[in-house]
């Protein structure tokens, strides 16, 4: 069993080495941000672009290990879906339900748990969460965060 070990190892080595190969999970994209939503406050914004955009906006800070398989899978298939589902950089196509966003914050759906756990930075207090809850109601409520601006550059 242990001559077995070294071969194991030397097995899953290649195997990491192979999947590498894969592009999908290293083709990190980030198209022109257009409009976002008219939000509240420059809190609520901020708390949005710490805790939501990474996967819910055309402005993605890509880490390391996005590149590296099979995490880059995990990441890359987070972000495509985050954007699909809501997009704060293409207001001008807003989503079907704005309004859900701040419910799935509120019911701990989001952000991600192995998100905030990879991104530290995304962990919002009580007093945060509950912040960015009023301020995602507010904005994009019942259609009030619609209408968008232009992105300041």
């Amino acid at each position: 069993m242990l001559r077995l070990l070294p071969w194991s190892l030397l097995g899953l080595v290649a195997l990491f080495a192979v999947i590498q190969a894969v592009p999908y999970g290293r083709q990190h994209t980030n198209p022109p941000a257009r409009i976002e939503p008219t939000w509240d406050s420059p809190q609520t914004r901020a708390l949005a672009v710490r805790a939501c955009y990474d996967c819910h906006s055309n402005e993605t800070v890509w880490p390391w290990y996005s590149s590296v398989a099979p995490v880059s899978w995990l990441v890359q298939s987070d972000v495509d879906r985050g954007r699909e589902e809501m997009n704060f950089s293409t207001w001008d196509r807003p989503p079907k339900e704005p309004g859900e966003s701040a419910e799935k914050v509120l019911e701990g759906e989001m952000p991600m748990w192995y998100y905030t756990a990879a991104q530290p930075k995304a962990a919002l207090t009580v007093e945060e969460t509950q912040a960015l809850i009023h301020g995602l109601e507010a904005t994009l409520g019942t259609g009030g965060g619609a209408r968008g601006r232009e992105r300041e550059r």
